[in-house]
């Protein structure tokens, strides 16, 4: 087996408990008391179209490589590279429907972005960033088994997607599970360890979840 595949195979495997307890809340929309938490979303200067890095273009392997290393000063900019390579769906109308949901988004207006976004999750169906934009509009509207369903099916078709991983972190701890944000947190440590505000979550969570174990 391939090394990218033998990647690939942990994280779908380390994300199966998870959700498959997120699968039965697909169905329906629960209402937890209480703000939500800010779900993760790229840069707005996030765009498909953006030039070529200097030096060309490099494989989704090579910059997660970088970003892999922990003493990697450059994070941001490759982060933002990853980003870029995520929005490239191969077609220009699915891209400019990305867009206009992200801009939607921005505006606060989901419901429009939920619009822009099925329709690109129904033209592009292997398409992740689709269901990931859209997961964030359904968290925004405190939609959460529909955002559970949409992170399920972006990690599906990208399991190295640290947003995603984090959005679903932070629906559990929403729900109280902590237990289960944690392990979603140590993940997305894994893939990203540059991750803003994730290794605060993980520590505070430890002291949570150890706090009840006791």
């Amino acid at each position: 087996m391939r090394p990218l595949a033998r990647h690939l195979n942990f994280h779908v495997t380390a994300f199966a408990v998870l959700l498959a307890f997120a699968a039965p809340l697909a169905a329906q929309d629960e209402e937890v008391p209480g703000a939500p938490p800010e779900m993760p979303t790229p840069s707005p200067d996030v765009d498909a179209a953006a030039p070529e890095p200097e030096g060309g273009r490099r494989s989704l392997d090579q910059l997660f490589a970088e970003l892999a290393q922990p003493e990697q000063m450059g994070w941001q900019r490759i982060e933002d590279a990853i980003w870029i390579e995520w929005s490239r769906s191969g077609s220009a109308p699915m891209d400019l429907l990305l867009k206009q949901g992200r801009e939607a988004l921005e505006r606060e207006e989901y419901d429009l972005a939920i619009e822009h976004l099925t329709a690109l999750t129904d033209h592009a169906p292997e398409f992740a960033e689709g269901y990931n934009a859209r997961a964030t509009a359904f968290f925004q509207l405190e939609m959460y088994g529909l955002a559970l369903e949409d992170i399920r099916r972006t990690l599906e078709l990208n399991p190295r997607h640290f947003a995603a991983l984090t959005g679903l972190a932070v629906i559990m701890e929403t729900m109280g599970e902590e237990a289960r944000a944690l392990s979603a947190y140590q993940e997305v440590l894994k893939i990203h360890p540059h991750r803003p505000n994730v290794k605060e979550a993980v520590e505070r969570l430890e002291f949570t979840v150890m706090g009840k174990r006791i």
